[in-house]
């Protein structure tokens, strides 16, 4: 009888040291305890009612057979004019678009495509776990540079350290997963001028690009001079439609970078789900407006978290942007949050995520050890009863 060590069995060491994603783990957890899903970011509402229908029409026409694996002409059409509408960015649909299964698979396209093994990416810590775990799987030499509690920052001189003459590309993502932090016009210079030169690339997760707040602005770093040739920008209807579960992005940049994303993509999905596509061209080409009505629900929801996280000892810096705020369990006697996030569930029925997983050192200095993320993606109602259940319950170590 075979052992669970035998060569037949075996997990190809690529995948060593990469933990199942934590937000599987957590959610559930929230179903099997019963708790109140405060952690992983996805709405309970779904998005526009006419992008909805018009999916249920396009399965009903026909829509149900194999896409181009490039995406549909009428969403790469649609994603080109979204990107000129909001940003006066110039793009051929034809060679500089891609249609990929959400951002997740762009950043994989992206990473397999463009990146070789030995090649040093710079990437923003704290990070969203599938990046780790693509440069992982692709060979590639990581190289954190942290935005550092409590203000989550980007320290500039930290990332002039990290990035020389091996350095392939910049792994970028803002407004940023999980700090909420949107990086400033300065901030995003002072990458272009280092990405100018030293000759990389930036691979720029922009999914949460319409949902920032307050005086906030999202600037694409592909806009700042001589960075267009430079920088594959990724995005996807999930976040600012409230449409998660569809899993369509796209893609866009320069038709070389686009052309590496595709030919690795070919050999992922091929192609993604062709009755949503023409939905989702829906979505960027008549409800444009969507996203803003959402942010700007999302900021109402955001302070309503942040008064209820404080009121139980858990202040946090109000997010600009995203949908998910940051606390440090350590004032309430805590030393790492993964203990705190195992407990929650039964000491007060909420289940939030422990933050060191996105940290390659959380220990350092302004780390993550104790940090947790919670998200306010939900309905009020939602945040409301877990916020009342972390009000009865004893947070304290």
């Amino acid at each position: 009888m075979e052992t669970s060590t035998s060569r037949t069995v075996r997990t190809a060491s690529r995948l060593d040291g990469i933990a199942p994603t934590i937000f599987t783990r957590m959610s559930a957890l929230a179903v099997s305890t019963g708790s109140v899903n405060l952690g992983q970011g996805f709405p309970d509402a779904d998005g526009p009612a006419e992008v909805r229908e018009a999916a249920v029409e396009a399965l009903r026409t026909g829509a149900n057979q194999y896409a181009p694996g490039i995406g549909l002409p009428a969403l790469r059409q649609a994603v080109a004019a979204h990107q000129h509408r909001h940003y006066g960015i110039e793009l051929d649909p034809d060679t500089e678009v891609v249609v990929t299964t959400g951002v997740t698979e762009g950043v994989a396209a992206a990473v397999l495509g463009l990146v070789e093994p030995g090649d040093e990416v710079v990437v923003v810590e704290p990070f969203y776990d599938s990046y780790p775990a693509m440069l992982q799987m692709a060979g590639a030499v990581r190289r954190p540079v942290a935005l550092r509690a409590p203000d989550f920052r980007l320290d500039v001189a930290e990332l002039e350290a990290a990035v020389g003459d091996g350095t392939r590309a910049i792994l970028l993502n803002s407004p940023h997963n999980p700090t909420g932090t949107v990086l400033t016009r300065t901030e995003l210079e002072a990458i272009a001028t280092l990405a100018r030169r030293h000759d990389v690339l930036v691979i720029a997760d922009e999914v949460y690009e319409h949902l920032v707040f307050d005086h906030h602005e999202h600037v694409p770093i592909s806009t700042l001079p001589g960075m267009a040739e430079r920088t594959l920008t990724l995005s996807s209807v999930g976040k600012s439609w409230s449409l998660t579960g569809w899993k369509v992005g796209w893609a866009t940049g320069p038709a070389p970078l686009v052309r590496a994303v595709l030919d690795a993509k070919q050999w992922l999905t091929f192609t993604s789900g062709a009755p949503l596509q023409p939905a989702v061209a829906v979505a960027l080409d008549s409800h444009d407006h969507w996203p803003k009505a959402l942010a700007a629900d999302l900021a109402s929801r955001r302070d309503l978290l942040v008064e209820g996280l404080a009121a139980v000892g858990l202040p946090a810096r109000p997010a600009e942007g995203t949908y998910f705020e940051l606390t440090d369990v350590a004032p309430l006697g805590w030393d790492d949050a993964d203990t705190f996030c195992a407990a929650l569930p039964e000491r007060a029925g909420v289940v939030a995520i422990p933050l060191p997983i996105f940290y390659d050192r959380p220990d350092a200095p302004g780390g993550g050890r104790t940090l947790v993320r919670w998200t306010f993606s939900k309905d009020r109602p939602v945040i409301e009863e877990g916020l009342e259940r972390l009000a009865r319950a004893d947070l304290t170590a």
